[in-house]
């Protein structure tokens, strides 16, 4: 069996109808299943089981031999949300708990993390195990995976296969359950087909002009390949960005999408609010 936790949500249901494609069936969907819109990327899936996460571990522990991987993709990811206990809770105790799982009964496992780590990108988008902890994130979720990186690789008892994966600006289909935390093509795409114009934040930054802002843009398509193809092989540990080394800014991404729907562009600048200015990522680009 393979488990994926928040498997209902935007990478996890994707990954799930990527092994399906592969003809790997016997999937074991962990979540809290109580979005029915996020439900309904599952709906058409081949699944083994559904399973609560907050019974999850009583399962997993009695069904531990049967496990062959874990892929730990559920987390709280509202990068607004500002109760630290909620991502201490969900993101820090629930992935230690997944962890020790793991070490206790020797699974192999993946976990997501997020370029969110990075911070204001000061220091750079490598991964570099000697200076991680140097790393400032910018809000609480970010804060939470940042914890729970230098936990892993702290720790002395580890999976026997794990990979810790720092993904960046992921978009794709089965996302629209996101609301706010959906990607910025995703929104820029719904205003353009509900309102033939894309909102974009001000740069507050003079080496920034309005819209120059830049993200490292990676489908969940390429997302999910890498996964399938980490949990084939089992080389390497460790914690990996998951991007394409090529930041782009949201004007050309915004003018891409006109252009896909034929329109002429038509970009508003908008002031962004004040509660996110000190937190917000100007320029992501994986290393």
């Amino acid at each position: 069996m393979i488990v994926v936790t928040g498997a209902a949500g935007f990478i996890g249901s994707n990954l799930i109808k990527k092994l399906n494609a592969e003809n790997f069936n016997n999937i074991v969907a962990v979540d809290k299943f109580d979005n029915p819109l996020k439900n309904q990327n599952i709906q058409d899936c081949t699944l083994q089981a559904t399973i609560d996460r907050e019974v999850f571990f009583q399962w997993a522990y009695k069904n531990a031999e049967a496990i062959e991987f874990v892929f730990h993709l559920g987390a709280r990811t509202d990068t607004l949300e500002t109760d630290e206990s909620i991502f201490k809770e969900l993101n820090i105790n629930y992935s230690q708990s997944i962890w020790k799982l793991c070490v206790e009964e020797q699974i192999p496992l993946i976990y997501a993390s997020s370029a969110a780590t990075y911070g204001d990108g000061s220091l750079g988008f490598s991964v570099n195990l000697k200076t991680l902890d140097q790393l400032k994130p910018l809000n609480a979720y970010g804060w939470s995976k940042h914890e729970f990186d230098l936990w892993a690789i702290s720790q002395d008892r580890q999976p026997f296969y794990w990979a810790g994966l720092k993904f960046f600006n992921v978009y794709g289909q089965d996302e629209e359950h996101k609301g706010k935390m959906a990607s910025m093509v995703y929104q820029m795409e719904q205003q353009i087909l509900n309102y033939g114009k894309v909102q974009l934040f001000k740069s507050y930054r003079p080496e920034y002009g309005h819209g120059e802002q830049k993200r490292d843009f990676i489908h969940v398509s390429e997302v999910c390949d890498l996964m399938y193809g980490k949990m084939l092989r089992r080389k390497y540990s460790g914690i990996f960005n998951v991007g394409t080394k090529k930041a782009t800014s949201f004007n050309d991404m915004a003018y891409e999408l006109f252009e896909k729907h034929n329109l002429k562009p038509q970009i508003e600048y908008i002031n962004m609010p004040d509660s996110i200015k000190d937190k917000y990522q100007y320029f992501t680009e994986a290393e």
